[in-house]
This record gives C-alpha cells, structure tokens and sequence, in this order.
C-alpha cells in the first residue's frame, strides 16, 4: 500500500481553531453522554433488570468500536471518520452509502436526543405532556446548540468542555451515593418482557447501543483536531472508558433504586431524578438538580452532535460525493449550510415522530432508527479494517494482527446485532417496523443525489500503510 499525503492537511489553517486533547475527549465524551443514558431506563423498563447484561454487552461493543476507531484513525486520520475508512477500501459507491447513512444517523439521533431532553425539561413545564408544547420544546433544544456552533468552533469547543463537567454531576453521584440506597428486590423478576431472555436481551441492547453514540466523532471530525494521527485515537478511548464506567454503576443504581414497574411509569420518564427523589424524598431538591444537570447535558450532546452532523456531509463534499454547498464554510470556519439543513431534517424528524405515538414509543422510535443507520457505516468500517489487516498479514507487516482483527470482528458482529434487533415493540405493524420504514424512506431519499454527483466524485486516496 502506498504512502499518502495525511489527509488532516485539510484542517483550518489556523490552530487557534482546532481542539486540544481535552477538547476532543470533551468532544467524545458528549456527544455519548447526552440524555440517551439519563432516558434509558424507562426506555427499557419492559424488559426488566436483564437490561444491565444489556448494557453490559453494549459496552463491550461500543469498547471494541473505540479500539478499531482508534487504530483506523492513526492509519488514516481523515475528516469523515466511517465514512472516510468506507470510501479508501471500497470506493465511491459504498463511500456515499456511508456518509448519507451517517448523516441520517446524525440528524435523526439529533431528534431522539432532543426528545429524551424534553423529558427532563418537562419536570418544569408543561408536565401534562401535550404533544404541541412538547414539540416546541424539542425544537428550541436543536437550535440552540445549532446558533452556538454557526459562531465558530472555538465557541463550541469551550462549551463543550463546560457542558462535559456539568453533566458529569448526576451520574457520579449515583454511580457512587446511589450504589448505597440499592434494594436487591428490584433486580427481580430479572426478565419481565415475557420473551426469551437471548430476545430480551438483544432488544434491550439495540436501545442500549444508542448511549454509545459518538465512539467515532472525534475521527469523523479529524480536520478539526490538533495532530489527529496522535489525539484521535486516544480521545476515542479515553471518552469512551469514562462513559462506560458512569453508565454501568449508575444503570445498575437506577435499577436497584426503583422497580421496573415504577421505572415504566410516564411520570418516571425523567429516570435519574425518580431516582434521587427516591433517595432523598418525594419531589426533593435532589431530582430537580438532576433535572437541570440532565438538561445542561442535553443540550452538550446536542452542541457536539450539531458539529458532527454537518462534518460528515462537508468531508463528503469535498471529495465531490454530496453537493457543493455542503462543502461551503462561512466567514467563521463553520459549515452553515450542513448546520441548517441537518437541524432542520432533525426538527422534522421530531414532529414526524410525535404524530401517532407518545411516551417511551417516540424515544424508542428515533434510538431504533438511527441504530440502524449507524450500524451500516460501523459495519463497513469493520470490514474494512479486517480487509487492511489481512492485507498486512499477507504482506508479512501484521503487529498487532490478531487483537486487531479481534476487535474488528466483535465490532462487525454488534453492528450486525444492532440491526437485528432494532424492531420496535408494540401491536401495531407501524410501530413495530417503523425505525425500518423510516430510515429505509430516508436512505431512498439519497438515491437521487447519488446518481446526480457521480459526474463529480474524485478518486479515494490510496490507504497508508500501516502505524
């Protein structure tokens, strides 16, 4: 394989603009802790306490995710991430596959974060939940982090740190205090969904796996990252290390705090402040401060989501395979197009979901969806890792081969699992097939758009050897 030009020389020219390491662990970290942890429980109540053996293999997988992207992101530091990885080992075709799937993950994981902060917010007002207010509510949670990140991504980059800190309160107070008020008693009946603990399991998971979200963002914004080649790969470990010790002991507090039945209550929808009333006392102070560092946290994920969501379409643009203005910045260094239009396909995806559904189904919906649009690039990423490291293996330059190879393949196994299971529950066709129906209709959408820019797509660089 032939050494190539590190593709991070199309970062901004001025490093006063990039993200330190901090910076872009802060990055890593919130954009996986944004309120899909802090909505989980009810989310997954109907399964029962098996949920934390789910949760428990989500966060192997999001772990082996990590490693790959780590390791990929040193072999090839392009901004793009999965979608840069897709197009160097298999070509333009499956390229844009890969991007337009993760920019449908990104917007619409945008709307399903919006929607599990509404929970939060609604611990203040509206409390009778109508729909109208709710929608609005979500709205005005995806532009703002929207109007921050259209100021620059300095602005951005030092929000996030803040917003990182800040919602790091609750979940360390119940992964630490709350572990001392657990009753054993809540842990049973461990299956309450009254399917196959292996069904139970794999359907709590594909909920599970929308927590981890955002193991890749520092890779899919590696242009915007100071020495890529160097902080990429351990910002992604380090963010995601973190996130997966909070969520596994505060989970597990949550669940031995409050019964599943209580837990699938919609007045427990806001689950960590059930949770602190529960230990404090009925409508204490303690569950309003977890609601205000939950919608602190929120609008962090949403802030680091928003940069996200228009990367992928401007590395995309810029190798000619999604349309120009994608690939325009503005006088402040930020793509506003990308920024716009992804903030307002989110804000559709909220209404669409809020018509005929309520509750936890809203959620579930948009987690489902863009788990299964995730999964396709994780998937392809895998794919090509074990196609580069057997290409090594033959080629006699193979450090590291089988844990390298080990990892890709856990990888490519939970990528596959989460689409799997990624049907929603329910008696309704719709409901049940609608994360499906909805990302099937949004990865259509894309056909039109490949066909128009296949004039001006460029060829994929060659892959860099291995290091």
């Amino acid at each position: 394989m032939t050494q190539v030009q590190d593709r991070s020389a199309k970062a901004p020219a001025d490093v006063r603009q990039l993200l330190e390491l901090p910076q872009s662990t802060a990055l890593v970290m919130g954009s996986i802790i944004g309120v899909g942890i802090f909505s989980l429980p009810y989310a997954i109540a109907s399964y029962g306490a098996i949920s934390l053996a789910a949760m428990g293999i989500a966060t192997v997988g999001a772990v082996a995710l990590a490693m790959m992207f780590s390791v990929m992101s040193r072999r090839l530091p392009a901004d793009g991430g999965p979608y840069a990885y897709a197009r160097a080992a298999f070509g333009n075709g499956l390229g844009f596959s890969n991007a337009w799937s993760y920019w449908i993950t990104a917007w619409a994981g945008n709307a399903a974060i919006a929607v599990g902060w509404v929970y939060y917010v609604e611990t203040f007002v509206n409390k009778d939940g109508a729909v109208g207010w709710s929608i609005l509510i979500a709205l005005v949670g995806l532009w703002i982090p929207a109007a921050v990140n259209l100021t620059g991504v300095r602005n951005m980059g030092v929000f996030q740190v803040w917003t990182t800190v800040l919602k790091f309160i609750p979940l360390a107070l119940m992964s630490t205090v709350g572990l001392f008020f657990i009753s054993t008693a809540n842990f049973t009946p461990w299956n309450t969904s009254g399917d196959s603990n292996i069904a139970a399991v794999g359907g709590a998971m594909a909920i599970c796996l929308f927590s981890y979200l955002g193991v890749e963002t520092a890779s899919v914004a590696a242009a915007k990252v100071r020495e890529p080649a160097r902080n990429v790969g351990r910002s992604t470990i380090f963010g995601t290390l973190a996130s997966g010790a909070v969520y596994m002991l505060s989970l597990v507090a949550v669940f031995g705090i409050l019964p599943a039945g209580a837990l699938a209550l919609d007045d427990n929808k806001a689950s960590y402040s059930a949770a602190a009333d529960a230990i404090v006392g009925s409508d204490s102070w303690a569950g309003t401060l977890v609601a205000l560092a939950v919608i602190v946290s929120g609008i962090g994920a949403l802030n680091g989501w928003t940069m996200i969501v228009a990367e992928m379409p401007l590395a995309a643009a810029k190798d000619g395979l999604f349309p120009r203005r994608f690939g325009q910045l503005s006088s402040r260094g930020v793509p506003a197009f990308g920024i716009i239009t992804s903030t307002a396909l989110a804000s559709l995806a909220v209404v669409i979901s809020y018509v005929g559904a309520s509750g936890a189904t809203v959620f579930t919906t948009l987690v489902l969806m863009t788990g299964i649009t995730s999964a396709i690039p994780y998937a392809f990423s895998a794919l090509a890792q074990i196609s580069w490291r057997w290409h090594d293996h033959q080629r006699g330059h193979a450090p590291r081969f089988y844990l390298d190879m080990a990892v890709a393949l856990i990888s490519l196994v939970v990528s596959i699992a989460f689409i799997y299971y990624s049907r929603n529950t329910g008696s309704s066709w719709y409901v049940v097939w609608g994360p499906f129906l909805m990302a099937g209709a949004a990865s259509v959408v894309g056909i039109p758009v490949y066909l128009r820019m296949r004039g001006s797509m460029t060829a994929p660089d060659a892959v860099p050897d291995y290091r």
